[in-house]
């Protein structure tokens, strides 16, 4: 009886433990392909929302990402050193760091255009569980479906 208590603790009634190594996994079945066009999977999806919006300010791409700046600085760095973007502050204010993506950057687009689908296959769902996943883990980020 009073090892009961203690159910909540175990691992397997923790829902964040599946999301944790799901993400693990996921991300690991990326490298391969990430490897290919010199990406890590974080700059693959910093690159994702600048090759959508071209341009971006550091505060706005660390909010479609979840990422705070002390982890974004260091992976732009690497990403201008590689010649992808471009940083420079704003000219209407100085406060604000503009990332743009350059030739360079969106050449690799082209490159990558083949990730999404091998991942889809890769991870085998149908598009039914896909989507439901898809809408469930928002939901958890709090996430309405017009704000995606």
């Amino acid at each position: 009886m009073k090892e009961q208590k203690y159910e909540a603790l175990k691992l397997k009634n923790q829902v964040c433990f599946p999301l944790y190594a799901c993400s693990r996994e996921i991300i690991k079945q990326y490298k391969p392909y990430l490897d290919r066009i010199d990406l890590t999977y974080t700059q693959y999806i910093a690159m994702l929302v600048l090759w959508e919006r071209r341009q971006v300010n550091v505060k706005e791409l660390g909010e479609c990402l979840y990422l705070d700046s002390g982890t974004l600085t260091p992976l732009l760095k690497k990403m201008e050193a590689k010649g992808l973007v471009k940083r420079a502050r704003s000219d209407k204010d100085e406060r604000n760091l503009i990332v743009s993506v350059t030739e360079k950057g969106m050449a690799l687009r082209d490159k990558a255009l083949e990730i999404p689908g091998a991942m889809n296959e890769r991870v085998g769902l149908d598009r039914e569980d896909a989507a439901q996943l898809y809408d469930l883990l928002y939901k958890l980020l709090g996430v309405t479906a017009e704000n995606k």
